[in-house]
């Protein structure tokens, strides 16, 4: 598993639809250039985290006999849905703040696949 570049990945994506979806509903600034770069320390923190903590033991842990699509298959819906309901709640306490909870949402959603299909291909190498 090429967990660093996974994160990397998780990193740039997380930022672009955060910005994203906040230049969308407030409009452009010439200003937040500079908050875009500064924004990349905590969502670095927040996507290294998370990624590290909740969706890699999954394939740490997994066992000998086990590939990685029966590990996607079987915790991904509940992961999927564990995630969403936190995000949703999110939204609904604080819904100025959605570009967060959107962009955490979509992120792990899409590190999931970039890890099983990562450890699927390297797999494939091993054999």
């Amino acid at each position: 598993m090429n967990l660093p570049k996974t994160i990397l990945k998780a990193i740039i994506l997380a930022t672009t639809i955060f910005w994203l979806i906040l230049t969308a509903t407030e409009g452009f600034n010439e200003e937040r250039i500079y908050l875009v770069f500064l924004s990349l320390i905590p969502i670095s923190i927040c996507c290294s985290l998370v990624i590290a903590l909740t969706i890699s033991p999954f394939f740490w842990l997994k066992k000998s006999g086990d590939s990685n699509r029966l590990v996607f298959k079987k915790y991904f819906p509940f992961y999927t849905i564990i995630s969403f309901s936190l995000c949703l709640y999110g939204t609904l306490q604080d819904p100025l703040i959605i570009c967060f909870y959107l962009s955490a949402f979509f992120t792990t959603m899409q590190t999931w696949v970039w890890l099983a299909k990562g450890n699927e291909q390297q797999n494939k190498l091993e054999v």
